[in-house]
């Protein structure tokens, strides 16, 4: 259902009505109660898209989606390889545990 903007020729009230389309328009005025109201022509409504799953990137052209599959998969190639090539070159193996601190807590 659409909202309308209506203005009061008699008192220069300005109000917004949620209403059917098939109603017929308002003519009593809420402030003054004279039957002066006329309905305005507004710009309308912007679509509001509202709940999960509405995301900027949905409705992108073709060409950018192309591209944005293009530079995404060019820029994982490299962190894949370059991860295998460190750990192939060093001669001695690598722990993931930090470093001591000066103090022996195997003793």
């Amino acid at each position: 259902m659409p909202t309308y903007d209506y203005k009061c020729k008699k008192c220069d009230h300005i109000w917004e009505e949620f209403a059917s389309i098939k109603a017929p328009p308002t003519k009593k005025c809420p402030a003054c109660k004279k039957n002066a109201a006329e309905r305005q022509i507004s710009a309308g409504a912007a679509i509001l898209f509202k709940g999960s799953g509405f995301y900027l990137t949905d409705y992108r052209s073709d060409s950018y989606k192309k591209a944005a599959a293009a530079d995404s998969s060019a820029s994982a190639a490299p962190k894949t390889d370059s991860g295998s090539k460190s750990e192939s070159s060093s001669s001695t193996p690598k722990s993931d545990s930090k470093p001591s601190s000066g103090k022996s807590g195997d003793s």
